[in-house]
């Protein structure tokens, strides 16, 4: 039987950091694999000059205030930092975490966060050439860093773009991430094991999650996982963060997993 995993993305956005901090205690205490977070700078829903918290700096006080989950973005917008640098904050956190830190990493896409905080937005191909750019700078700067990261520290890449994007997945990611229902997540995962046959990777290495697993589609789950998905997440906003879906995937993996 394939073993599952279930997590949620709590989205920093329209609530109080004392709920958002309620929140993923209230999920570690359920039990979910990961707590992620995302790298945006303003709300993706609802009132878009809404509360909002930076994800960094939220990533390093989850780090402090659980101890159980893996604990990551979902995702890094490659484009804000030096790839230097963000090999060095995903070190630290991992101490801070205790070799629990995922570094989630993506080519970006939000372009109000571009403008409005100086970031020049360009292409989608240019975003990617940059991930692309990136990626073995971070590789090498994590292998440089001393003292060096504490645990595992795996690679989270998110995007289905066939051409590109599952090229540096299979490249560079230890877990990939993507949206769709069973059938289309189940499609790009199949191309993804075209291109780790091309880069001459092993496609078992690579965990297969998919993003946005809520109401209706959680009773989808086992259909994910037929199509090779063994890492379901779902996501919540605030003000409340409410956890139910989390809940029921939880007593889903647990009931599969035995």
């Amino acid at each position: 039987m394939t073993t599952v995993r279930v997590s949620v993305q709590l989205q920093p956005q329209h609530g109080s950091m004392a709920n958002l901090r309620d929140a993923w205690l209230r999920a570690e205490e359920m039990g979910t694999d990961v707590l992620f977070t995302w790298d945006h700078f303003y709300p993706l829903s609802g009132d878009p000059d809404g509360l909002h918290y930076e994800c960094l700096t939220l990533l390093t006080a989850m780090a402090e205030s659980t101890s159980r989950p893996q604990i990551g973005a979902m995702v890094l917008a490659n484009s804000y930092r030096n790839p230097n640098l963000v090999a060095d904050m995903a070190r630290t956190i991992d101490h801070i975490s205790d070799g629990r830190y995922i570094l989630g990493i993506g080519a970006g896409w939000a372009e109000k966060d571009y403008t409005n905080y100086g970031y020049e937005f360009g292409t989608a191909p240019d975003r990617l050439r940059a991930l692309d750019a990136a990626m073995p700078v971070i590789k090498d700067r994590l292998a440089q860093l001393n003292p060096g990261p504490v645990g595992p520290l795996p690679i989270l890449i998110g995007g289905s773009g066939p051409k590109v994007t599952l090229r540096i997945v299979a490249q560079h990611a230890n877990i990939w991430n993507c949206f769709g229902d069973p059938e289309t997540a189940g499609g790009r995962s199949r191309q993804l094991d075209a291109w780790c046959e091309r880069v001459e990777r092993d496609p078992k290495d690579i965990e297969r999650s998919v993003l946005g697993v809520k109401g209706d589609a959680v009773d989808q789950a086992d259909a994910y996982v037929e199509q090779g998905i063994t890492h379901l997440i779902t996501s919540t906003s605030g003000p409340d963060w409410d956890l139910t879906d989390l809940k029921r995937l939880i007593d889903w993996r647990d009931s599969r997993n035995g």
